[in-house]
């Protein structure tokens, strides 16, 4: 992954079935549709559809990639460990043999509904990368915290917290650039229609590159830092304007061709 495209994540959440292989088709139309003035497509795509479609959806978007589409599919969410007695759990080994190359994790719907702290969401990043996945590792402030004035000291405490090292030495993952991204997700944001001002966005933004600069170098200039928390057709291109915004998670919106 690089920055020189936007990247334009769908997570699907809890919603999708065998069915819903035809939205998926209209948006690998749509992306092949949209090309700049040179002919090159204007995103990168990355779906991340219900873990019981990771598997035929990589499939077609392999056949994607071969005509030259961008688009990748990714898991929500993998347990930390490679395999063990983890009824119901999978591994982020098993998602890349599905064919997937990313995985979410730390996201705030994680995060509440249960109990996932930033050791946690670390644990299941290095995991990914163990794998040869990329890690978008979510963060975020509640309502509370923003009020508070302390949303960028929170945003930056789960960077540092929530953030492994370095790839694992996965050959697919050469660069930090390639293991992680990172997206910022206002709790308070995230399927209430609320969405921070554009401002808000550029200074949170703006605090998260400084600390993977600081944390990683010139490499922290790399690593696409998405925005997300109701990001819908009406809002998406003044977002993407704001700087240090390298594309969007995108949730409901992601949902039907038309809209994502």
């Amino acid at each position: 992954m690089s920055r020189t495209r936007a990247l334009i994540a769908g997570n699907w959440k809890m919603n999708g079935l065998s069915g819903d292989a035809a939205e998926f088709e209209a948006m690998l139309s749509g992306l092949a549709a949209r090309r700049d003035a040179s002919g090159a497509p204007r995103a990168d795509a990355l779906i991340c559809p219900p873990a019981t479609l990771v598997f035929g959806f990589a499939e077609r978007a392999r056949s994607a990639q071969e005509s030259g589409l961008p688009v990748a599919i990714g898991a929500q969410d993998c347990h930390a460990q490679a395999a063990g007695a983890h009824t119901g759990d999978l591994s982020a080994e098993m998602f890349a043999d599905a064919g997937a190359a990313a995985v979410i994790v730390g996201h705030s719907e994680r995060r509440a509904a249960h109990g996932e702290g930033d050791e946690t969401v670390r644990a299941k990043a290095s995991a990914a990368m163990r794998a040869g996945l990329a890690a978008v590792i979510c963060l975020g402030e509640s309502r509370e915290e923003r009020e508070a004035g302390r949303a960028l000291d929170v945003i930056l405490g789960q960077l540092a917290a929530c953030t492994p090292d370095a790839p694992s030495g996965d050959a697919r993952l050469e660069t930090i650039g390639d293991a992680l991204v990172v997206a910022y997700e206002p709790v308070w944001a995230i399927g209430t229609g609320l969405t921070p001002s554009l401002e808000d966005i550029r200074e949170a933004h703006a605090a998260l590159r400084r600390g993977l600069v600081s944390r990683f170098g010139e490499a922290g200039e790399t690593i696409r830092l998405l925005y997300g928390g109701s990001v819908k057709p009406g809002n998406a291109a003044d977002i993407l304007s704001v700087d240090d915004v390298d594309g969007a998670l995108v949730g409901g919106a992601s949902l039907k061709a038309a809209d994502f």
